[in-house]
C-alpha cells in the first residue's frame, strides 16, 4: 500500500509540474526570457488552477457546462413553425407544470409530429400536398410486411376516423386556428391505434435540431406520433436555469399529458443527456407507482455523468490532473448533477434497447457498454429484457447520425413490435 501511494504522489507530483517544469527548463536554457516564463506559468495557474477552483465553487457554471442551453443551432430557427423545419402536420404547443421543489411555474414547448398513415389518408385536410409524403416501404416482423406504429383494429377501420373527420368536416374548422388545432391532434392521439414515442434530447440546441428532425421524419414514416419537447432553458420553453431534477419533471409534466389524452401504447427515446433524463424518469414513476411506458431506447447513452465527463473530449486538457476529481467531479455530483443511468437502470422494469456507434466522440462506445453490462448485472431476471445494438465504425454515423442507419428501421419496430401488449 506504501509504494502504491508513493508511486501515486510522484505521478500526481509530475502531472502538476510538468508543464511550468518546461517553462522554468526553457527559462534556465535561455531560450525563452523570464517575462515570457512568467506570462507562461501564469496562463498554466489560470487555465488549469483558477479556473477549476471557480468551476467547483460555482453552481451556475457546473450546470451551464453540462446543459449547454447557450449553443443553439441552427441560427434563427422558428420553433413556432414546425413546417420550416421539414416538418408537415406538425402541432407546436405548450404545456404548462408547477415544479413544487422549486416552487414556479414551467412552460414547456412541444412538437406533436402526426404520423404518415394519418397524414395520407387526410393531405388535403392537413394542407399537406401528397407528393411530399414519402411512400417507404415498412419492414418485416415474421415474414410479413409490419404497419409499424399502427395496430390494426378489430372491427371496421373507418370507426377509428370518424371523430377526427368530426372535427375536419366542422364548418367552423380551421387548421390555422389554435384551438381548433389542438382538438383535431388531442382526437388523433384518443381515436387513432398509433402508438406514440416521446423524443428526450441532448444538451445542446433544441427539439428543431436537424438530425433530431431526420429522426421525427423516420419515425413518422414508420406510423408513429412523435412527441418531441423542449426542456426547461432549451428553445423557447421557460428561460429557467436547468437542474437534473428539472429536466426529469419536465419530461414528467409531458409524459402525464400524453398518457391523460391516450390509452395507446408509449416509448420513451432519450439520446445523449436525454438517456440520462428517460433513465431518472422511469425510476421516478416507478418509485412514484404510476404506469411507465411500454419501452425505452437508449441512443448513445453513458453510464453516469461522472465517468461521460472524464470521456468527454472537452475535458481532455483536465482530465489527468491530480485535482480533476476534486475541483470537477465531486462538486457537480455533490450539486445533484449525476444522471446515474447505470443506477437508475436497475430500479425499472421495461425492457431497454441500447443504440451506440463505435465511432461516437461525444459519450465514447465503451460507457455504452458499460451500462449495457451493468444492467445485465442488476436487473432481475423476470424484468424486461435489454438490448444492445451497435454501429460499426465505418458507417461513421458518430453521435448524432444513427438516425440514418437503413437497418434502424427494423431493429425499432421489431422492439417496439415485441414489448407492445408486455406488462412489466
Amino acid at each position: 500500500m506504501a509504494m502504491f501511494d508513493l508511486d501515486r504522489l510522484i505521478t500526481d507530483f509530475f502531472k502538476t509540474t510538468v508543464l511550468p517544469g518546461i517553462a522554468i527548463g526553457l527559462w534556465l536554457t535561455d531560450l525563452i526570457g523570464p517575462v515570457v516564463c512568467g506570462i507562461l506559468v501564469l496562463v498554466f495557474l489560470v487555465v488549469f488552477v483558477i479556473l477549476p477552483i471557480i468551476f467547483k465553487l460555482s453552481f451556475a457554471l457546473q450546470k451551464s457546462i453540462l446543459f449547454l442551453t447557450f449553443i443553439n443551432y441552427p441560427p434563427n430557427l422558428d420553433l413556432k413553425r414546425p413546417e420550416k423545419s421539414g416538418l408537415y402536420a406538425t402541432r407546436n404547443f405548450y404545456i404548462q407544470h408547477h415544479d413544487q421543489e422549486e416552487d414556479i411555474d414551467v412552460k414547456i414547448a412541444v412538437w406533436h409530429v402526426l404520423p404518415n398513415d394519418l397524414v395520407r389518408r387526410y393531405p388535403k385536410e392537413l394542407q399537406v400536398e401528397e407528393h411530399t409524403i414519402p411512400n417507404k416501404t415498412l419492414p418485416t416482423i415474421d415474414g410479413s410486411t409490419s404497419h409499424g406504429g399502427t395496430i390494426l383494429s378489430n372491427g371496421d377501420p373507418s370507426d377509428r376516423y370518424r371523430r377526427i373527420e368530426k372535427i375536419l368536416r366542422a364548418d367552423d374548422f380551421k387548421l390555422t386556428d389554435e384551438q381548433a388545432q389542438k382538438n383535431l391532434f388531442e382526437e388523433a392521439l384518443r381515436a387513432s391505434t398509433n402508438d406514440v414515442v416521446l423524443y428526450l434530447h441532448g444538451n445542446t440546441a433544441s427539439r428543431g435540431a436537424p438530425h433530431r428532425v431526420e429522426l421525427y421524419q423516420t419515425l413518422r414514416a414508420l406510423n408513429y406520433h412523435v412527441i418531441a419537447m423542449d426542456y426547461r432553458g432549451y428553445g423557447d420553453s421557460a428561460n429557467v436555469s436547468p437542474t437534473e431534477q428539472g429536466v426529469v419533471y419536465d419530461a414528467l409534466a409531458v409524459y402525464q399529458y400524453i398518457t391523460s389524452i391516450t390509452n395507446n401504447p408509449v416509448y420513451l427515446w432519450g439520446h445523449s443527456l436525454g438517456t440520462g433524463v428517460s433513465t431518472h424518469l422511469l425510476s421516478l414513476l416507478a418509485e412514484m407507482s404510476l404506469p411507465g411506458p411500454r419501452a425505452v431506447v437508449l441512443e448513445s447513452p453513458f453510464n453516469n455523468i461522472k465517468e461521460e465527463i472524464c470521456a468527454h473530449p472537452f475535458s481532455k486538457l483536465y482530465r489527468h490532473l491530480p485535482w480533476f476529481d476534486f475541483l470537477i467531479s465531486k462538486p457537480m455530483y455533490n450539486n445533484n448533477l449525476r444522471f446515474e443511468s447505470d443506477q437508475h437502470i436497475a430500479e425499472f422494469r421495461q425492457p431497454v434497447l441500447i443504440l451506440h456507434a463505435e465511432d461516437d466522440l461525444v459519450v465514447p462506445f465503451d460507457l455504452g457498454y458499460k451500462l449495457y453490462r451493468k444492467a445485465l448485472d442488476t436487473r432481475g431476471k423476470s424484468w424486461g429484457p435489454i438490448e444492445f445494438h451497435r454501429f460499426e465504425r465505418s458507417s461513421h454515423y458518430g453521435h448524432k447520425y444513427i438516425c440514418r442507419a437503413p437497418n434502424l428501421p427494423e431493429i425499432v419496430v421489431r422492439f417496439f413490435h415485441a414489448y407492445r401488449d408486455a406488462q412489466y
